[in-house]
């Protein structure tokens, strides 16, 4: 982030004007990280999706065109002399372990997925920034003044000079809410 002195009259700045400069900065980071994070999940979609094609198409190879394939490379092996379920088995075992070379080809691609650990580092930087981040105390004259402007009453007002004002107006703002 930009430092806030650097900003043409930054010292003429409202605390309105920084509370809003603070949350589009916010809003910018929490955007960007939210690209970071689509891009990179994105890239690993693609390699799944390639991973589920493969695994797809051994099993409609599989599927369809095992019997058709099996009898004709079967009854073709026959002819040439060898037992009609020895062909058989051969063409199986032909179509086993081409169907396993198709699955080992998705496996590869399945592994190659990884989370999104830019966008994991990232977002663990921020939290770490935002956890030393703490509120400033209100004295308790403003929060007299919030009371008086929010009720009109002075018998508030007594009430925060006299020290039990924060229970008051924490009251206050419980019973409101």
């Amino acid at each position: 982030m930009s430092d806030p002195g650097s900003y043409v009259g930054s010292a003429d700045r409202s605390i309105g004007q920084l509370v809003a400069s603070a949350t589009a900065e916010m809003s910018a980071l929490v955007h960007d990280e939210i690209a970071l994070a689509k891009a990179e999940v994105r890239q690993d979609v693609k390699r799944g999706a390639i991973g589920s094609a493969a695994f797809i198409a051994a099993g409609v190879l599989l599927l369809f065109t095992m019997p058709m394939l099996s009898f004709a490379a079967a009854y073709g092996i026959h002819n040439l002399g060898l037992g009609l379920a020895w062909s058989f088995l051969i063409v199986g075992g032909a179509f086993i372990l081409l169907a396993g070379l198709v699955a080992f080809i998705g496996l590869r691609k399945f592994k190659k997925i990884k989370p999104p650990e830019k966008s994991i580092a990232s977002a663990k930087q921020t939290a770490a920034v935002l956890q030393n981040a703490k509120p400033h105390p209100r004295p308790s004259v403003e929060a007299a003044a919030i009371i008086e402007r929010s009720s009109g009453s002075t018998l508030a007002k007594k009430a925060v000079e006299t020290g039990s004002g924060q229970d008051k107006a924490s009251a206050v703002a419980r019973s409101s809410t």
